[in-house]
């Protein structure tokens, strides 16, 4: 891992762990916030329970094990995943910028609002970074590649060798 990946990653993931720490510790003060984002969501998806606090408490717990994970170098991929998933309800339910009347309201919620974009811009990032190593979609293009050249190659030899074998046949017969 590059000294850049070392550093990056836990200074990524350093908003969500503290942040899903604090709604842990107080998923009350999210509540009022997040009723008009998350009931919605957990409409949609199945096993989700449609209890705000309940849902404040798991996107708190995915924040914090998320990005744990993406902090330690642990599937850093599927883990800012995770988090970029967190970030769009989180971000749409505590900084809905566009209701504000209060211009200083209003403009620490674009704030907050466009520095979770940065945010997720960074998670986008983290996601499709491979390393320098190949990712699924080569891997899988030079497994096919591999094993058609290898298919070509073994019936190559199986006809080479039945002409070789016929020719012995036919050799034998004439003795």
């Amino acid at each position: 891992m590059t000294v850049v990946r070392r550093l990056a990653r836990p200074l990524l993931s350093s908003i969500f762990v503290s942040g899903g720490l604090e709604a842990l510790r107080n998923p009350e003060s999210k509540v009022p916030a997040a009723d008009s984002v998350a009931p919605p969501i957990a409409a949609k998806l199945p096993y989700l329970p449609e209890d705000t606090e309940t849902l404040v408490k798991i996107n708190a717990g995915v924040q914090v094990g998320a990005g744990l994970m993406l902090a330690l170098g642990r599937l850093p991929r599927l883990s800012s995943v995770l988090l970029a998933g967190s970030l769009v309800p989180t971000t749409l339910a505590g900084h809905r910028f566009w209701e504000e009347s209060d211009p200083t309201r209003r403009a620490a919620q674009q704030l907050h609002f466009f520095k979770n974009l940065g945010l997720l811009g960074g998670l986008m990032l983290a996601a499709v970074d491979t390393e320098g190593r190949p990712g699924l979609a080569w891997r899988a293009q030079h497994a096919t590649h591999h094993a058609a050249a290898t298919t070509r190659r073994t019936r190559r030899t199986a006809r080479l060798e039945a002409k070789l074998a016929a020719r012995s046949a036919r050799q034998k017969l004439h003795v």
